[in-house]
């Protein structure tokens, strides 16, 4: 079976991992505090802040900021549900606007029309590592006096041309990034997530809120040659990253060059080689946008069906995952709990038009061409 993803792990991050557990700190220590200075590095922040999972930092991220009961805060609906899910978390009312069909990412000329008196935040997704149109989003936040959250989950990696520079995704442009290192993305650590800001007092309220409100986290009093009584000024949460999963991340961090490099290498490989067979679209990028290729989603023509496409090509030994999920026709999202500023038109038929290929580190070229092939076939035969 070719699988649609898998992480690139090996000897390094088990003796990482070893090493972390012969420490005797593995809750949230040394290693997570060297990994998120090494992170602010490779992505160009002023502060990186790990936690468990990208849905516990986009929780404390939107926390942070003050979103709470009542407010609303514009996104997409065309998203992994933990996006919205963190606005709920919050007490607060996703707003969805419609995609950009060219880049699968919430369309800026749809968001102006999207404010209220209600509008605490703009949260726009990189969506499956495509960077977001950051120089017309963070114009709308600044012009409109709101935060503008980066939900980054598959962007580590991925850059924006700004001011005539090559921005990584993370620097961050707006208010904060959240990143995830779930086991299909380009960096694991099993399960993680990162936030990103240049704003130390924005820094100091993610520390706060990921560990139950704690002024002085445990490092800190244990490696103190006097008592430290802590105290609990804010009501916070437990959302700590392990030591083990940041030894495995400071391993995975210096694997990201190569693999960045190899993605666009793989990605260039799709797009020669499925652009001539009719009924698929492969993606581009914008001329501004370097993409890290976290997943390779083609869109296929309405006269193809996408779960027999998909169940064909599971049949031949090749996984594939529909695009991205639309939040508003989930059952856990009724009436009242969202609203749409928009027609969610791109939303909806990118869902059913959207096939997502097997793209990873060690993915063979031979594998690869038989992904091209099958598919090719596949498609002959609907």
């Amino acid at each position: 079976m070719i699988p649609v993803a898998r992480p690139w792990m090996d000897e390094q991050e088990a003796e990482a991992a070893r090493r972390a557990i012969l420490s005797g700190w593995v809750t949230q220590g040394p290693e997570v505090a060297a990994f998120e200075r090494e992170f602010t590095e490779a992505v160009g922040a002023s502060h990186a802040c790990a936690v468990s999972s990208c849905t516990t930092a986009l929780h404390v991220a939107l926390a942070a900021l003050g979103v709470g009961l009542g407010d609303e805060v514009i996104t997409v609906s065309h998203s992994f549900i933990a996006t919205s899910n963190a606005i709920r978390y919050c007490g607060a009312t996703p707003v969805f606007v419609d995609i950009d069909p060219a880049t699968l990412n919430i369309d800026p000329a749809l968001v102006e029309a999207a404010f209220t008196p209600k509008t605490k935040a703009i949260l726009a997704v990189h969506q499956l590592g495509m960077p977001c149109d950051l120089v017309s989003l963070t114009s709308i936040a600044a012009r409109r006096h709101v935060p503008l959250i980066e939900d980054a989950a598959c962007a580590i990696g991925s850059a924006i041309e700004w001011e005539g520079e090559w921005h990584r995704i993370g620097r961050p442009h707006g208010a904060v990034a959240c990143f995830s290192f779930h086991p299909r993305k380009l960096l694991s650590t099993g399960d993680g997530g990162m936030l990103t800001t240049n704003d130390a007092q924005l820094d100091r309220s993610f520390r706060l809120l990921r560990q139950h409100g704690m002024s002085v986290p445990d490092a800190v009093r244990h490696a103190s040659d006097t008592v430290i009584f802590e105290s609990y000024p804010i009501v916070g949460y437990n959302y700590r990253m392990t030591d083990i999963q940041a030894a495995i991340g400071r391993e995975q961090l210096k694997r990201l060059p190569a693999i960045v490099a190899r993605r666009r290498e793989l990605a260039a490989r799709y797009q020669d080689a499925l652009q001539s067979i009719d009924g698929v679209i492969v993606p581009r990028e914008p001329r501004w946008a370097r993409t890290n290729w976290q997943s390779y989603a083609i869109r296929v023509g309405a006269w193809i069906n996408q779960q027999t496409l998909m169940q064909r090509m599971l049949d031949a030994g090749i996984a594939t995952r529909r695009g991205v999920m639309n939040v508003h026709k989930e059952p856990s999202y009724p009436a009242g709990t969202w609203r749409a500023a928009s027609g969610l038109t791109q939303s909806e038929d990118a869902q059913h038009t959207a096939v997502v290929l097997p793209l990873y580190h060690q993915l063979t070229e031979e594998d690869q061409d038989r992904v091209t092939r099958t598919l090719a076939a596949v498609i002959r035969d609907l």
